[in-house]
C-alpha cells in the first residue's frame, strides 16, 4: 500500500495532473464523433487494466497486456495517423506569441476586452449576402496563427467594411471563390483553400464550404461563418461544429464574445 501516499501530494503533483487532464481532454476533442473514438476509449480501458494487474501483483495477467502496451505503441501511430497529424498541426499553427492571448480560455485569467474586428460589419454583410444567396465563407482568426494558409490565395490587407466583404463574394468578382481570412479587422487573404473535414457524420445537405469550415475550425481555434449558395442560409462554426443561434442579434452576441 505504500504506492499510494497522498500525504506527499504537491504542488509538482498536481500540475501533472492537470496537464494530463488538458491533453487526454484535447485528445478526446480530436477523435470526438469519429470512429477513433471508440479505439481511444478501449486503450483507456486496456491501460487502466494494465496499471490494476500491475498493483494487484497479478503478475502472467500484468505480461500479457504489458506485452500489448509495447508492442501496442506502433499500432497507435498507424490507426490515430489522422488525429496526430490534426494535432502536430494544431501545435505547429500556434502563435505563441498571441498579443498575451496565451491564457485567454481560461475564465479566471481573462480580462474585459473589446473585440478589434468589425462584428455589426461582418454580419450585415452575410445577412445581405444571405438574402441574395450569394455563398460565402468567412474565417475569423483567433489565438492561432493561419499565416500556414494565406500562401493558398491572395495575400491582402484591406480594412473590413461590409461593401468589401459584398464584393469579395460578388459572383463576377474573380476574388468570391475560396475563403477569406480576418484578422485585427483587416482582410488578410483571399481565395484561400482551407483544409476539408473528412468526418462522414457531416449531412449531406452541407457542401465543401461547411466541410472546409468545420475543417479548419477542427484543426485551429479558429471560428467561421458560411453562407449558403442554395438556401441563404448562414452557419456559424467553431471547435468543428455548428453553433446555433435564433437571429442575427444572437450570432452578434456569440461573435462578439467568442473573439472578446
Amino acid at each position: 500500500m505504500d504506492k499510494f501516499k497522498f500525504w506527499d501530494f504537491g504542488i509538482i503533483d498536481f500540475i501533472d495532473v492537470f496537464l494530463v487532464a488538458i491533453l487526454l481532454y484535447y485528445i478526446y476533442k480530436l477523435v470526438k464523433g469519429t470512429v477513433a473514438i471508440n479505439i481511444f476509449i478501449g486503450i483507456i480501458v486496456v491501460y487502466l487494466v494494465w496499471r490494476l494487474t500491475d498493483f494487484l501483483n497479478m503478475f502472467m495477467l500484468h505480461r500479457v497486456f504489458d506485452g500489448f502496451i509495447n508492442v501496442g505503441i506502433i499500432a497507435l501511430i498507424v490507426v490515430f495517423q489522422p488525429e496526430i497529424r490534426k494535432f502536430l498541426l494544431m501545435l505547429g499553427s500556434t502563435n505563441l506569441s498571441g498579443r498575451g492571448k496565451i491564457f485567454s480560455k481560461l475564465r479566471f485569467l481573462k480580462t474585459e476586452s473589446k473585440s478589434e474586428n468589425d462584428i455589426i460589419a461582418i454580419i450585415s454583410a452575410c445577412d445581405k449576402m444571405s438574402e441574395s444567396r450569394t455563398g460565402a465563407l468567412i474565417v475569423l482568426e483567433r489565438n492561432n496563427s493561419l499565416d500556414f494558409l494565406t500562401n493558398t490565395g491572395d495575400e491582402m490587407n484591406i480594412k473590413v467594411t461590409q461593401p468589401i466583404i459584398e464584393s469579395i463574394f460578388f459572383k463576377n468578382s474573380p476574388l468570391h471563390d475560396g475563403a477569406i481570412i480576418i484578422e485585427n479587422n483587416v482582410v488578410k487573404a483571399t481565395r484561400v483553400i482551407l483544409p476539408v473535414s473528412n468526418e462522414r457524420n457531416i449531412p449531406q445537405r452541407f457542401g465543401l464550404r461547411h466541410r472546409a469550415a468545420i475543417g479548419i475550425t477542427e484543426k485551429t481555434d479558429a471560428v467561421a461563418l458560411v453562407v449558403s449558395e442554395e438556401t441563404g442560409q448562414i452557419s456559424y462554426l467553431k471547435s468543428g461544429e455548428f453553433v446555433m443561434f435564433d437571429d442575427i442579434q444572437e450570432l452578434t452576441s456569440i461573435l462578439d464574445e467568442d473573439l472578446s
